[in-house]
């Protein structure tokens, strides 16, 4: 390596191995979870033009650029799904299950989400939106939030079994699980370790199909309808549990396309059978918006934040107990949570607003003395409490380089060294989205110093570089293609 002057500055990195030594010994660093994430989003390479936009807003730094291409670093990516929305050429896309397997299963389920109703104009009622979801193929369609009143009452039980435990973090965000586990390790013992909302809402439907018509696991498929990509890595790859209860996933876009178009096909002729009673109750309903958790809480002190920068944000000061006496935390990846989704379809403050309305009308009738279809579940509260725990939710902390901390801490110092000859610009033309992860790469072997445009132009000043070798660094990370043309204009 070309050796520059380094300031004598400690490099921010070294502060957080050293928070993570002080809260893992060596046993628990060897026992993170090793098994590799599976990921919804995929990179088209064909499509692919190198434009960085994906790279620069990732809040995990798990994308490059190599070869006029964008690279997934999959231990970091955590399948928020912000990469997707700033893609210009749709390169970046989200894997989903074919609609036509719902057909290899006699029995089919669809899982639906609240917020998939409020895709929906007002005039397009729930009760319509069912009978075409059943016309598209589905034997049984069911909300996904119906085991709202179960899930809080575990969680409540959870909190009551663990008062040492603060902050309490709730799992209902399966992105910001994977955000914990993997830039916040030293609080994944903070996360409820409580099947989500939709696992329990399947193991009920499941379990009552069963019952009624005497059918075997694999003769009953259900269906999740996601707003997000996050949720479909959950199912394919779930947190805790070996096998995620829920049997495909199909996006929400494309649903609700289908649903739409029956819609429009039947016009105004359609004559609707109304559902006998509201599927949700008014809490139910709302549990998928941003504070729709934190209401439910008994917590004194909590707190309820969207949109997973400001996550990261206040999940920082958390760790460095800036901010003290938390006792429940409601996280969700997306701005204005799942309406944010970035399968949903429309304006997620539009979606908000018909959700809330929805809520409205069914708490009319709450008051009026009408039961909610959620009920059903109250018969199946036991079995569901008894089978609601997951297994040990294990940190996969993206800052530990080595399990050995020794050659750890040795990596830590030479980041800090090749930080230091970095100009700290964050320009990107490197390939990574700051010098900090350069240097990372750098120390990884996934990168040289030389790929900075400053140490190029250094180097050339000195007579240490020629301009042939900089044009050939820049065209292993930004492909031949484009210095070509770039030497064609000039």
């Amino acid at each position: 390596m070309y050796d520059l002057a380094a300031p004598n500055a400690k490099h921010f990195y070294t502060k957080c191995i050293a928070q993570t030594i002080q809260r893992f010994n060596k046993q628990q660093l060897n026992d993170m979870e090793k098994t590799p994430f599976f990921h919804a989003l995929k990179i088209d390479e064909d499509t692919c033009i190198g434009c960085s936009h994906c790279m620069k807003i990732c809040p995990t730094e798990a994308l490059r650029v190599r070869d006029g291409k964008a690279v997934l670093i999959p231990d970091r990516c955590v399948d928020c799904g912000n990469c997707f929305k700033v893609c210009p050429t749709r390169s970046i896309y989200i894997e989903q299950d074919d609609f036509e397997d719902i057909f290899n299963y006699p029995i089919r389920v669809a899982l639906v989400p609240a917020v998939f109703m409020g895709q929906f104009p007002n005039e397009i009622t729930v009760s319509r939106i069912y009978s075409i979801l059943k016309d598209l193929g589905f034997t049984y369609v069911i909300e996904a939030e119906s085991s709202i009143p179960v899930y809080t009452a575990a969680k409540k039980k959870y909190a009551a079994e663990n008062p040492d435990i603060k902050p309490l973090i709730s799992t209902f965000c399966p992105a910001i699980v994977r955000l914990i586990q993997v830039k916040f390790p030293g609080l994944t013992e903070n996360l409820i370790p409580l099947r989500a909302p939709i696992d329990i809402t399947a193991m009920y439907i499941r379990r009552k199909i069963k019952e009624e018509m005497d059918l075997k696991d694999d003769q009953i498929g259900i269906f999740y309808i996601t707003p997000c990509a996050a949720k479909i890595a959950a199912v394919k790859n779930p947190v805790g549990e070996e096998k995620s209860l829920v049997d495909g996933v199909i996006n929400m876009d494309s649903l609700y396309n289908r649903v739409y178009h029956e819609i429009k096909k039947q016009g105004h002729g359609y004559k609707e059978q109304k559902l006998p009673v509201s599927q949700l109750s008014a809490d139910g309903v709302l549990t998928s918006l941003t504070n729709g958790e934190r209401r439910l809480s008994d917590a004194k002190h909590s707190y309820s934040i969207d949109e997973i920068h400001n996550v990261i944000e206040f999940l920082e000061k958390v760790e460095n107990e800036e901010i003290e006496d938390v006792d429940f935390l409601e996280l969700r990846a997306c701005d204005q949570s799942c309406p944010g989704g970035i399968l949903t379809c429309d304006n997620r403050f539009l979606i908000c607003e018909r959700v809330f309305s929805r809520a409205r009308k069914i708490a009319d009738r709450e008051r009026k003395g009408e039961q909610t279809k959620d009920h059903e579940l109250e018969e199946e509260r036991n079995y569901l409490m008894r089978n609601m725990r997951v297994g040990e939710i294990k940190p996969r902390s993206m800052l530990v380089l080595d399990d050995n901390i020794a050659v750890a801490l040795e990596k830590m110092k030479k980041i800090d060294e090749y930080r230091a000859r970095l100009p700290q610009t964050d320009c990107g033309i490197c390939g990574a989205p700051t010098c900090d992860a350069l240097a990372r790469d750098i120390v990884c072997d996934n990168a040289e110093l030389t790929d900075c445009v400053f140490i190029q132009r250094n180097l050339e000043a000195r007579g240490n570089m020629d301009v042939q070798e900089s044009l050939k660094i820049m065209e292993l990370i930004w492909g031949k293609a484009k210095m070509n043309d770039y030497v064609k204009n000039k």
